[in-house]
């Protein structure tokens, strides 16, 4: 790596040891690089510059007096110098700021600060996980493959397809079992996936008897080739519930064709609330209540998450005694995106027909109920070992401390969800972490920003490391025109908010 790739890396002097003939070694990360001068380690986020190990990326300071497109913001209620970076307004994220790795050390910024009269401490690090992966919420009713179904990244299963959710289709991709216990190949290709999906690209997945879907955070999902837009309003059951009086008097009945409860109108108890005479219309399946039909067809990318393609072949028989000549009938799909309007000719045979104007602005409103179809991705770790010694001599100390709340977690200052039970598990929306927070150490193994807020008491109590405590003001400071600095993003909860003596 040439020089100029390094000028304004952040330089640590926690790491690194310097061997002969101007070599570094490199110990954030098990792999150990040794690094020749002006080049970089495996992981190109460390490298040597003139015989010292310094980090390629800078730390990341996040300012509430800068917006997100780094303008200067002014805030009620606070007195303030002008000057660009307030430390009363500075997070220091663990984005850039270095690893822990090996155990002994004190992670590399341990940040006092003074909050609405409270002394605080941020301990800032970077996580390497093993213990990580991502949990992925496609918002569609297609099928995209059977439950438990292994997922694929260049042939390597690098997940499996989880338990759906109303409305959503749920992946879980990566975890240590396919990071570290199986082939080489494997753990590299599903590091890349994670890190792809952690930093906001796209990524395209294929799933053993399903179909292929690329993902992207905050994006729509591409299902084979074709772009979702769509989520279902509810299942069929709850979709004739929905719109059954703006129904009513249009039509006769309607069936809302869904792979888990279709829904069938005069059958439904919204219909037989209205006094909706039956028609004798009945549809394949296995019936549950009255109107709510099970596995009326098989999984697929047709009618409301089924494999039909023509709708009528969903009706299993009509029963003369009850259906007439000019029955009324509206077969509709979960997202109103597919819907058919047919009457009933002398033979008691459905004829497609030219959809009335009031029916077709009630399948209009069931896709104006539907909301964006889009992919959410949630990072989820377990910070253990290293990544807690780095924060306190005694790490069960900070875990009850992180599971009583006194302690916050948050991931480039962004919050986090801490699953309860033993260890810190917790989880983040990607979408609300800054850009370029993710990276990787050829293990393989996942490198995320972590920081712990804390009263500075407390820590003390925690046994924390109070001989490495810097001043805000001071590290500011220290990194000076090094420091990668963003304005904080207004959707995030500031860490410091509502924080106590404790």
């Amino acid at each position: 790596m040439s020089r100029e790739h390094l000028t304004g890396s952040q330089r640590s002097q926690k790491f690194g040891a310097a061997e002969g003939e101007g070599i570094v070694r490199c110990d954030a990360c098990p792999v150990l690089c040794r690094i020749r001068p002006n080049r970089a380690g495996a992981c190109a986020r460390y490298a040597n510059e003139n015989g010292q190990l310094v980090r390629t990326d800078p730390v990341l300071l996040m300012n509430r007096t800068l917006d997100e497109g780094g303008k200067v913001t002014a805030f009620a209620g606070f007195e303030w110098d002008g000057a660009p970076l307030d430390p009363a307004r500075t997070f220091i994220t663990g984005v850039g700021a270095g690893t822990t790795y090996p155990d002994y050390k004190p992670a590399p910024f341990i940040v006092s600060a003074e909050h609405e009269g409270v002394d605080t401490v941020t301990v800032v690090t970077e996580g390497i996980f093993s213990y990580c992966g991502v949990k992925v919420k496609i918002d569609t009713d297609r099928h995209l493959g059977p439950e438990t179904a292994p997922i694929r990244v260049k042939g390597e299963q690098v997940g499996h397809v989880t338990t759906a959710e109303y409305g959503s289709q749920m992946l879980s991709i990566g975890g240590v079992r396919h990071l570290t216990g199986g082939a080489k190949k494997e753990g590299n290709v599903t590091c890349d996936a994670l890190l792809k999906l952690c930093s906001g690209e796209a990524l395209e997945l294929s799933i053993d008897g399903g179909h292929t879907v690329v993902v992207q955070a905050a994006a729509a999902p591409i299902v084979d080739g074709v772009r979702e837009k769509r989520m279902r309003v509810g299942c069929g059951s709850a979709t004739v519930g929905i719109f059954a009086r703006q129904w009513s008097g249009h039509v006769d009945e309607v069936i809302v064709v869904d792979d888990q409860i279709t829904g069938v109108l005069t059958e439904h108890q919204s219909g037989r609330v209205l006094n909706m005479p039956p028609t004798g219309i009945r549809v394949r399946g296995r019936k549950s209540t009255p109107g709510r039909y099970f596995q009326v067809a098989n999984p697929g990318l047709g009618w409301g998450g089924t494999d039909i393609t023509e709708p009528l072949s969903i009706l299993q028989k009509i029963d003369p005694k009850l259906a007439w000549p000019g029955l009324r009938l509206l077969l509709t799909s979960t997202t109103g995106e597919d819907a058919l309007y047919c009457v009933l000719d002398a033979n008691l045979d459905p004829v497609p027909a030219d959809m009335p104007a009031a029916v077709r602005a009630v399948v209009e409103r069931i896709g104006e109920n539907c909301e964006p179809s889009l992919c959410t991705v949630l990072f989820m770790a377990g910070a253990g070992g290293s990544l807690r010694a780095g924060v306190t001599e005694n790490p069960v100390l900070l875990t009850r401390s992180v599971a009583k709340g006194e302690t916050r977690v948050t991931m480039g200052g962004a919050p986090t969800y801490l699953w309860p039970g033993g260890g810190i598990t917790v989880m983040v929306d990607v979408t609300r972490i800054p850009k370029r927070a993710f990276g990787y150490v050829p293990t393989p193994a996942i490198v995320a920003p972590i920081e712990f807020t804390l009263p500075r008491a407390l820590y003390e109590r925690l046994g924390g490391h109070a001989g490495d405590i810097e001043n805000v003001h001071d590290v500011i400071t220290k990194l000076g025109a090094t420091a990668r600095v963003e304005g904080w993003r207004s959707d995030n909860p500031w860490p410091f908010a509502g924080k106590t003596k404790t």
